[in-house]
Formats: structure tokens, sequence, C-alpha cells
């Protein structure tokens, strides 16, 4: 048996198979007992699970995140631009606010409202009925378009990378696979397969970056790690010749191919604002914490959430080990002379080109040994299906609670489980037919960038206005929601006429409006987010003021904050202030 195989032998195949089996089996066990714990179905418990351990709530989080386009993108990346895009994944301080400032903020509003909150519940509380409804609205046009879509996309390259899968069949049957997994799992399913896929893909992704070092290294790691910063020091050359690498996270001169892409600083601020609505306001990440209570006292279930955003803190500090740096690895490992290595090529407007999406699975099945390669697909494969499942899941919560519940009262809690399902179905089906039309779309991930730039601005103005400003009133809230998203859908429309800015669209209204199209994607993201906060601001002026009983939902009592100060201990402060640390460090050697 040739052990050292760069391809998938049968042993792999076969650990692969009993793998997936081993795994499905886990976790139908866990829903079956937990079923039999709660006698019944409950719609909660399957939309938003149940008090879990920190760790578990720490790696369903994590688990959330990473997708495909981690597999297929973040390495793609790496091998493209370096570290360039780690600004979107060195993010674990957000998360603390998560935990720090918002777990007891939604906790509040649960033992107010006496339920489970959705984001559009807050909305409904804080400003009206209408900007929680487009919320909703907004999120599932969000997840149908760029979430379960884009998953499945890259999925399907990942498996055709990975395991020689024709692209069709691998993304078709991620998806199909994922919702039947979802239908019949819910939150319950979601966070068991989290917990199991979570150790294997970290120490799989490890396992490559290590080996892959060692590769380029001849043997030695140090020695491979210093061979991928030199290379990396010799890419992205600019008209004048000079390279000005891609080994660092921020690119200042004007001269460097960078720049425009990621201009300087903007590239921080515009960033964060992406992340602080994806880790603080997003359905599919904070449902993660928002069902972490069944009758608890709160200050428990604040401990218990917020240590839960302190392990993801840490292990969002992962991926960029995991598979932006293998990425950066390939492309030095392509160009090393002898090395055997190849990510192959495809066909791009007429060209020949590297195929960079292939990064990561090519480095699998070449710095694997055979055996190992099947026990790390299995975490892969998990983890692509625990990302999706989670999306699917938020869809489901998003419609039962938000639409259906509403209009139809008092229904038994099978029937509200059996909508979530349905809604689930629905999703999967429209994530089907949605995927021929992005593969017509071009460049995905400067489309992908756009959309989130696009919805981020309105989503943090209306967010952090509602909780820190009790003078911002309901209907200004409702418009900065509202006009905003249309400004950013605007944006997007002339994105596609121009290629993102690069075209140029003249004549009549256009000649004037260069600004609007024409601006980098993160300065406008910026401008924007300030311009919806203004706008709030001035409409505040002109309509009624929030009610008492709005007001009293974002107020915290001296006994809440008791509560709250009885939550956390030095050690929560210490692991939080470790977090923050790591990233800085990062941001340091990187910079």
């Amino acid at each position: 048996m040739n052990w050292h195989s760069h391809e998938f032998i049968w042993l792999d195949w076969v650990i692969i198979i009993a793998g997936i089996l081993g795994v499905s089996w886990a976790v139908w066990r866990s829903i079956e007992k937990d079923k039999r714990n709660q006698k019944g179905a409950n719609s909660e418990d399957y939309l938003f699970g149940k008090g879990e351990p920190w760790y578990i709530i720490g790696a369903a989080i994590f688990a959330a995140n990473i997708g495909s386009e981690h597999l297929v993108g973040l390495a793609g990346t790496g091998a493209n631009a370096g570290v360039g895009m780690a600004h979107w994944e060195m993010q674990g301080w957000m998360i603390l606010i998560l935990g720090w400032l918002f777990v007891p903020f939604y906790q509040l509003m649960n033992t107010k409202l006496g339920k489970i909150i959705t984001m559009p519940d807050f909305l409904k509380t804080r400003y009206t009925h209408r900007a929680g409804s487009w919320l909703s609205i907004i999120t599932l046009i969000a997840y149908v378009l760029t979430k379960v879509s884009v998953t499945a996309f890259t999925g399907g390259i990942f498996m055709e990378s990975l395991l020689g899968l024709p692209f069709w069949f691998g993304a078709i049957g991620l998806i199909l696979l994922t919702g039947i997994f979802t239908v019949f799992g819910g939150m319950k399913g979601v966070m068991t397969l989290s917990a199991i896929q979570t150790p294997i893909l970290i120490l799989g992704s490890f396992l490559v970056l290590f080996l892959g070092l060692a590769a380029l290294g001849d043997g030695n790691v140090g020695h491979g790690w210093t061979a991928m910063m030199d290379y990396a020091r010799t890419l992205n050359v600019g008209k004048d010749g000079v390279a000005y690498g891609t080994n660092h996270m921020f690119h200042f001169e004007t001269g460097d191919p960078m720049y425009d892409e990621y201009p300087g600083f903007w590239v921080f601020i515009g960033a964060s604002i992406i992340g602080f609505w994806y880790w603080c306001t997003d359905q599919h990440i904070v449902q993660r914490v928002l069902g972490q209570t069944k009758g608890e006292p709160n200050d428990v279930v604040m401990k218990r959430a917020r240590r839960g955003t302190i392990a993801a803190g840490y292990f969002k500090l992962l991926p960029v080990f995991m598979f932006l740096i293998p990425g950066m690895i390939a492309i030095a490992l392509q160009n090393k002379a002898g090395s055997g290595f190849d990510m192959g090529y495809i066909m791009k407007d007429g060209a020949s080109v590297l195929n960079t999406d292939a990064a990561f699975g090519s480095m699998v099945k070449f710095v694997l040994p055979a055996g190992v390669k099947g026990i790390v697909t299995i975490g892969f494969i998990s983890a692509l299906v625990a990302s999706l499942a989670a999306f699917f899941n938020s869809c489901a919560t998003l419609f039962t609670e938000d639409f259906y519940k509403p209009k139809f009262k008092g229904k038994s809690e099978a029937r509200y489980v059996l909508v979530g399902r349905i809604a689930t179905i629905v999703v999967v089906v429209l994530g089907i037919i949605w995927i021929p039309v992005m593969m017509s779309l071009g460049s995905l991930y400067s489309y992908l960038q756009g959309i989130q730039s696009l919805l981020a601005p309105a989503m943090v103005a209306v967010f952090v206005m509602g909780i820190f400003s009790k003078k911002i009133t309901p209907k200004a809230g409702e418009a900065g929601l509202i006009i905003g998203f249309l400004i950013g859908m605007l944006r997007l429309v002339t994105n596609v006429f121009t290629d993102t800015g690069k075209k140029v669209m003249t004549g009549g209204f256009w000649d004037g409006t260069a600004w609007f199209w024409k601006t980098n994607w993160l300065i406008f993201e910026i401008w924007l987010l300030v311009f919806i906060m203004l706008m709030m601001v001035a409409v505040s002026f002109f309509t009624p003021k929030p009610s008492a009983q709005q007001i009293d939902a974002i107020t915290f009592t001296g006994e809440y904050k008791s509560l709250i100060r009885k939550s956390w201990s030095k050690w929560d402060v210490i692991a939080s202030i470790g977090v923050v640390a790591l990233c800085a460090a990062f941001y340091y050697y990187f910079w």
C-alpha cells in the first residue's frame, strides 16, 4: 500500500463511508435522546436548541462560521493575495462584543418579552413592526442569495478538487444532504454535529499547515515558513516593477496593485463594520446564544453564553492558519522546482490560469498520508453540512417566528416544527435554483463582498443607534433600515453594470454620479453607515418619540446590572484580554 499517495486510495474511501455512518449515528442518537427528555416536539427547541455547555456554544458559533467558502475561497485568496483578507478572519475580538455587550442585552429582552427573541423581534420592540418585517425579508433574501447558494457553490468546487466528484454532484448533493439533516435534526442536530466536527476540522487543517510547511522547507517547518514568506514578498508586482508583496495586511502605497481593492486603513474599518453586523446582529450567529435559557437564572444563562463567545473568540483566531496560510503555502509549492505539487489550470476569459480555488483540496491530497486523508475529509464534509445547516435553520426560525406564528397563533408545537421544516425545504429548493444564476455572474467573491458591504451599514446603524440612544424614534429606525437597504441595492445594480466600478457609465444622469458607483466599496460602505446614522438623527427631530415601553426594553435596571456583574469573574476578563492580545500580535506581525 502506498501510504504517501497524492490521491485518495481505497482505505480513504472506506474510512470516509464508515465515518459518515458513524457521525450520522451519533447525531441521530443525540436527537432521539433529546426527544425522549422533552417528551414531544417543541418548536423552540427545534429552532433554538436548549442550554448547552459553554464549550459546545463556542464550537457551534465557530462551526456556523466555517463553511466551504473558507475551504475554497479563503485558501484561494491566500494563494492570490496573501494575508490581505485576514482582516475578515482576525475578528475574535468582535465576538467578545457579542458576549459582553449583546448577550446581556438580548437576555434582558428575552426576560421582558417572555420569549426567545429573533433579531427582527428587537426591531419590532424598539422601533416598529414594519422595521422588523423588513429585517426578516432582507435577511431571508441575503441567506438564499449569498449564504446558502455560495456555500453550496463553493462546496461543489471543493468536492471536485478533493474527491474528484463532478461539480453538480458535489453542490446538489451537499444541499440535499444538509436539507435532510436540518429538517430532521433541527438545532440539536446542528449543535451535536458541530461538537463532533470542530476538533476533526481543526486538527486536520493544522496537519495540512504543518505538513505543507515541512514539504516547502524540505522537512523543516521553520524553513518552510521562511520560504513561504520570502516567496510572498516577491508577489504583487506593480506597474513600476516593484514587488509590494502579499505578506502584509495593510496596503498604503497607491502604486500597490492591491491598494485599489484594500485601501490603507479603510480596510480595517470596513471589515469591522461587516464583522459587527455578522457577529453581533446576524440571526445565524446570534441564534447560537439566544437559545441558552431553560428557566434558569439570568446570571447563569449570561455566564454560559458569554463564555461560549469567549471560546469562539479563540476559535476564530484559527481559520487564518487553517485555510489562508495553507493557500500561501500552496502557491509557493506550485512555484518550487521539483515539488511535484500542482493545483491545475482552468480557462478564464479565453486564457489558461492557475486554479487557485483548488489550493486547499490539492494540499490535502498532496501532504496527508493515506487514511488520514479520509479522516480529515470526514471533518471537512461535516463542517460543510454544519455551516449550511446553520443557515437553513436560521431561515426556518425567521419564517416560523416572525411570519407564521404571529398570523397563526395557538397552533400545536408539532405544527410549528412542521412549518419550520417546510420553510427549510423551500430554502433548499431556492438555493439549488440560484446556483446557475450565480455561476453566470462572473467574479463571485467581488459580488459577495459587495453584498456584505451594502447590507451591513443599515443593520449596524439601526442596532447601534437603537441600543445606545433612547432619543432615536421608531420611524427613524424604520427609515434607516429601509432607505439604507434601498441605497445599498441601487449601488449593487450599478456594480453589475460597471463591474464594480471598473467600467464607465456615461450620458445624462450618469455623468455626475461617478462618485456613487466608482467609489471604492469599503469607503462607500463607511460613508453609507455615517449617512444612515445622521439621517436617523435628523428624522428623530420630526417624528414621535419612542414610548415608555420601547425605552424600557433597552433600559438596564440596577437589579439587572447587578445580575450582569454576578455573571462574570476575573477569569472571564483575563480570557477575553487573551483574545484581544492574540489578535493584536497577529496584526503586529503581519502589519
